[in-house]
C-alpha cells in the first residue's frame, strides 16, 4: 500500500464556508510529495472519490462535517485504511471524542504523521434491507427531524443552526410510541413508551454541544442509549439545559444505557438521522449495534 493520504474537502459544509478551509489545507499540502487534495462537486462524491484512491492510501482524510466524515467511513469499513477528521463543518462532534494530538489548529501537516486508534462504530439495519454505519450517533425521530431542518437552514452557521432547527421543529413536534429492547451485556430489557427524544452515542456530543451520551468512550465495544420519555412541551428546554451539561442522565424521565445492541419498533415511519445525515420513511424494526474496532482513526 502506498503511504500517500487523501484530503477530501467537502466545501459545502458549513454552508459552503469550508471552502476557504479546503484552500487553506490545499495551500499548506502543496509540495508534499505523500499527500493529493481533492474536492467534492456533487452529493455522493465523497465516496467516489475515496474508491478511487483507495488502493493507493495509507488514510483518507474528511474535510467537511460530520456527514461528510460518515460517507467516506461506510466505504473504508473492513479496509486497512484509516480515517482522519479534519473539521470544516458546523458541529464536527465525532472529532470530540477523539484522544488527538492535532490541537486547536488542526494543521493537515499533522495528518501525515498522525497514528492511530481502533474505533468501534454503530450499526443500523432496517426493514427493507437498509444497513449502514455511524461513527458518532443515530437519532431516531425529534433529533432526526432537527438534522432535516439543519439541511434546510442555509442562512445560520454553527451551532446557531441547530438551536434555530430545534426551536423549529419543538413547535410541531409529537412524541413517537416505540417498542423498545435494550441488549446490554447482563441481558435483554423491554419497554414499550411514548418516547420524546431516541439517541444512541458511539461519541458523546451531538448538535455541537449537547452531551447526549456523556459516558460513551468509541473504544469501548458499547453504545449508549438515551432516551427522554414524553414530556411536556413547556419544560422542554430545562430538559435541554440539562442536555447541554449530560446531567439529563440523572433525571427520572431519562433511560441511560451502555449496549451492545438496541432494537426499537415503530408503529410508523419517521425520520432518522447518522451522524447529520437524514433518511425519511424508516419505520418497523431497527436494530442499532456496535461493530467493535471497526475502523482505524488518524489521531
Amino acid at each position: 500500500m502506498s503511504c500517500k493520504v487523501a484530503f477530501i474537502v467537502n466545501p459545502a459544509a458549513d454552508s459552503g464556508r469550508a471552502v476557504r478551509r479546503g484552500d487553506r489545507i490545499r495551500r499548506e499540502l502543496a509540495g508534499e510529495p505523500d499527500a493529493a487534495v481533492f474536492y467534492t462537486e456533487y452529493a455522493g462524491h465523497a465516496p467516489e472519490i475515496v474508491r478511487s484512491v483507495i488502493a493507493d492510501s495509507r488514510a483518507i482524510v474528511a474535510c467537511g462535517g460530520d456527514g461528510t466524515a460518515n460517507e467516506i467511513a461506510n466505504v473504508l469499513v473492513g479496509s486497512d485504511v484509516s480515517l482522519g477528521v479534519l473539521p470544516a463543518g458546523s458541529a464536527n462532534d465525532f472529532i470530540k471524542s477523539v484522544d488527538h494530538g492535532f490541537g486547536g489548529g488542526f494543521s493537515p501537516l499533522a495528518y501525515l504523521r498522525a497514528g492511530e486508534q481502533r474505533s468501534d462504530l454503530g450499526k443500523v439495519t432496517a426493514d427493507g434491507g437498509f444497513e449502514r454505519c455511524f461513527l458518532n450517533s443515530c437519532g431516531i425521530g425529534f433529533t432526526g427531524m432537527i438534522a432535516r431542518q439543519v439541511g434546510r437552514t442555509t442562512w445560520l452557521r454553527g451551532e446557531a443552526t441547530y438551536l434555530y432547527a430545534l426551536g423549529r421543529v419543538l413547535l410541531g413536534y409529537t412524541p413517537l410510541k416505540m417498542h423498545i429492547t435494550l441488549v446490554t451485556p447482563e441481558g435483554p430489557a423491554e419497554m414499550d413508551e411514548s418516547v420524546f427524544a431516541l439517541s444512541v452515542g458511539n461519541g458523546q456530543v451531538e448538535g455541537g454541544r449537547f452531551r447526549i451520551a456523556p459516558h460513551a468512550a468509541i473504544d469501548d465495544g458499547l453504545l449508549d442509549v438515551c432516551l427522554l420519555r414524553k414530556i411536556p412541551k413547556t419544560v422542554f428546554f430545562r430538559y435541554a439545559m440539562k442536555y447541554l451539561k449530560g446531567t439529563q442522565i440523572f433525571d427520572p424521565r431519562v433511560v441511560y444505557r451502555k449496549v451492545l445492541a438496541v432494537e426499537v419498533e415503530l408503529e410508523e415511519p419517521t425520520v432518522m438521522h447518522m451522524d447529520g445525515e437524514v433518511f425519511e420513511g424508516i419505520g418497523g424494526k431497527i436494530r442499532i449495534e456496535n461493530a467493535p474496532s471497526a475502523i482505524g482513526i488518524l489521531r
